[in-house]
Formats: structure tokens, sequence, C-alpha cells
């Protein structure tokens, strides 16, 4: 099992998709592959025909009610149907669900790690694996919006990084690959000499209170998915296609993280 998370970045209109090629070749080798998409850029740019600003705590996007439906609208629809028809296109049998279907995600209201109120903002405190085990035992590719309900029908935006790496874990994936806007995991982000090549999950531990704030969610994503059962997981630049094809194909490239 692999699990894959998209970036808004790479999903971007002035983005050339050199990521569905090496994604179809590894469905093809191996079916037993998850994709979890985010939008970060693509929900910005609805706020702003809005009239709203973006707000970010901790690394975390505040989502009052009246975000939330953006959000929503966002990415579970108009990028969610945009990559599935993408994919179909590849000849590649994709199906879109979000994290309320099947009521594959179960969540609560999450704070930022300083203690701050992000408003409709989720934690995955547990998977429900059914829906998309049903779909990939009949050969569907499932492509997953992370935005949620709990059990009383009040709609969560959730972290997409954290949603891939909760999947990862309860499917105890071979590999979970973050597709970010940044080469890997940096020590002391921008500094390129600080790129981290291979990481363990203790290490990784240590040094998650240091990083930059941006990188937050990617790296608690990771920790979640080797925490919960993933066998390694690794951060990749997202914009460019390649460096998802070498990893597929068995090479190295970002930052790959083990158990150690």
């Amino acid at each position: 099992m692999i699990v894959i998370k998209l970036g808004g970045n790479a999903l971007a209109a002035s983005s050339s998709n050199d990521w569905v090629e090496p994604i179809g070749q590894a469905f093809n080798r191996d079916p037993n592959l998850i994709i979890v998409h985010g939008g970060g850029p693509q929900i910005d740019e609805e706020l702003q025909i809005h009239g709203k600003s973006k707000l970010v705590i901790d690394g975390y996007r505040v989502t009052d009610a009246n975000s939330f439906e953006i959000v929503e609208m966002v990415l579970a629809g108009k990028v969610q149907q945009s990559l599935v028809r993408l994919l179909r296109a590849a000849k590649l049998p994709a199906v879109g669900i979000t994290g309320s279907d099947g009521a594959l995600f179960d969540v609560v209201k999450r704070h930022s790690p300083s203690g701050s109120d992000l408003g409709q903002v989720g934690e995955v405190v547990g998977v429900n694996k059914g829906i998309l085990a049903a779909l990939l035992e009949k050969g569907f590719l499932p492509v997953v919006s992370s935005v949620s309900s709990d059990e009383d029908g009040l709609g969560f935006n959730v972290n997409a990084d954290l949603a891939a790496g909760a999947l990862a874990g309860a499917f105890t994936a071979e590999r979970a690959i973050f597709m970010t806007d940044v080469p890997g995991i940096y020590r002391n982000y921008p500094d390129p000499d600080s790129l981290i090549s291979q990481i363990t999950l203790s290490e990784l531990r240590e040094l998650l209170p240091r990083l930059a704030t941006g990188m937050i969610p990617k790296v608690e994503a990771v920790i979640t998915a080797l925490e919960l059962g993933a066998k390694r997981a690794s951060v990749i630049d997202g914009r460019d296609g390649r460096a998802l094809s070498t990893l597929l194909a068995g090479g190295k490239a970002g930052t790959e993280v083990s158990h150690g």
C-alpha cells in the first residue's frame, strides 16, 4: 500500500501535471494506492474572490463558518473533481470521496499547538477503513478530500497532510509520500544546506519544536503515519513530477523518514 498526498501546488493550473504518469505506472504495478489531496492555493484564491483573507496560526488555517463553506466547495468540489477527471483521462479508475463519506474519518475539534481556537478545524482520531477497502477491492483508485464532519454533522476542515498520515497508519502503508511546495524537510528553512535526506522517527520528534512553522503540519503528519503503523514516509517536491517518479521507481528523493 502506498498513500500519496498531493499538495495544492501540484494541482495548480500552472502545473504540468507530470506526476500523473508515475502515479499511473505505480497503480498498474500494484493498485493498492490511495491519493489524498490538498488545495491551499485554490482555497486562497477563492477566499480572495469572496473578499476574505487567509489567517494562519501555528501553521494551521483558521476556518470560521463562512470560510468552511468555501473550503468545502473548493476541496470537495472544484479540486477533487478536476483531479478525478485528470486521472480518468489517464485511464485510471479514480473515485472521489470525502472524509465524511462512509464516516471515513472520525474527527474532533482541534486547536493550534499553542492552544489557539482555529474554528471549524478538525483532527482525525479514527479511520473507518471499510469504504476505502471496498473501493480498493473492486480495483478503484480512491481520491480522498480531507474535509469531514463529526457525528452531529458539523463540518470540519482537516489538514490534508494529517489526514494522509492517519490513512497511511491505518492501512500499514509501505510508504506515505507527501508532495509539497519544498524539496523536503529542512533543519533550518530555507537554508538549502539544511535539507535532510534521511532521518529516523525519533530524531524527527526531537527536531519538531525547532522547525519553521509552515513545516509543522507536514512533519506532524509524517510522525503520525509512522507512529500508527506506516513503514516509512517521504516528503518530496510536488512541483516536479521527477521527484515522485524517482521515488516510485526505487530511487531517492526529498527526505525519507524511517523507524530507524
